[in-house]
């Protein structure tokens, strides 16, 4: 009976989360009904209605609200016990939830996650791409992967990357029409291909070189908010793009984009994960960790905030 209770309760905080049945249910791998069969048991006995429930929306009671919220802790510490008996496990099962922006993503792929799969064959890696910065600790996940100063100021951060840059980069055939930029200010004589945020806002494009840091508010005709169709669209000529140095360096190397304001585009501090003090670190995170450590071949590096 005691695991059922606790069964319930997991659907319960997994379904306030997402605001839906069908998404708990695929992040915990059971079907939409099992979860609603469940909860609507759990109700029946509470004698509350914990969800509002229409045909387009499934939402919190304020009695639901304030139940989800006093559980929350609870289940926090119960996961953490269960992870730190995990701890003394040969190898690490599971599975292990990130967060991070699509660009991070991509730098950590192939090095990272599919290295720890290939280790790890008993884990699971669910990595979630977003923009928008989130409460991992809230969202269910085990970590994220910013930048570091995205990375939030009361988690652990274990370095990734030592810098990363972005650059900006125009198709010869653009260049044909339009004369290079010497520095900032001449981009409001170009067409630029501007980025729209995961706010809604757009991308002023920062620069930083011979004494002075600025940000310029770039003209164009043409907004995207999706690194890959701005780099096919300045493959096609469209328009000048900033993007991460790292997606666009074999069209640099191949003459397909020419780089520009290069003096003007230093790089910045590279990636972090980063994830909440705990005192027992679970196994699957520790075995991530020291993937990390072992790939930069940097063992001794120190935690940048604990």
């Amino acid at each position: 009976m005691i695991n059922g209770n606790l069964i319930e309760l997991e659907f319960t905080v997994a379904v306030a989360r997402h605001g839906g049945f069908r998404a708990a249910a695929r992040e915990l791998g059971v079907s939409s009904s099992a979860i609603s069969h469940s909860i609507a048991a759990l109700e029946a006995r509470l004698g509350v209605r914990l969800f509002n429930r229409t045909t387009r929306s499934v939402s919190l009671s304020s009695a639901g609200e304030q139940f989800v919220a006093e559980i929350m802790p609870a289940l926090s510490t119960i996961r953490t016990a269960i992870e730190g008996v995990d701890e003394h496990r040969l190898e690490p099962s599971g599975t292990l939830r990130l967060n991070t922006s699509l660009g991070a993503a991509r730098m950590i792929l192939e090095p990272l996650i599919l290295e720890y799969l290939h280790r790890y064959p008993r884990m699971k890696v669910e990595l979630v791409t977003e923009d928008a910065l989130i409460d991992i600790v809230a969202q269910g996940f085990d970590a994220g992967v910013r930048i570091v100063e995205a990375v939030p100021p009361d988690m652990i951060a274990i370095p990734i990357s030592e810098t990363i840059r972005s650059i900006i980069v125009g198709a010869p055939s653009y260049f044909d029409r339009y004369p290079r930029p010497g520095a900032p200010g001449d981009l409001m004589a170009h067409n630029c291909i501007r980025m729209r945020m995961a706010s809604g806002t757009i991308y002023r494009w920062e620069f930083e070189g011979h004494g002075e840091s600025l940000t310029v508010d770039v003209p164009g005709n043409l907004t995207l908010d999706e690194s890959d169709l701005m780099l096919r669209a300045a493959r096609e000529g469209a328009g000048l793009t900033y993007l991460a140095e790292s997606l666009v360096a074999d069209d640099v190397a191949a003459g397909r984009l020419i780089q520009v304001l290069d003096d003007w585009t230093p790089p910045y501090p590279g990636l972090c994960l980063y994830y909440p003090g705990r005192r027992h670190l679970p196994a699957k995170m520790r075995a991530f960790v020291d993937l990390i450590y072992e790939t930069r071949k940097d063992r001794g590096v120190e935690r940048l905030r604990a």
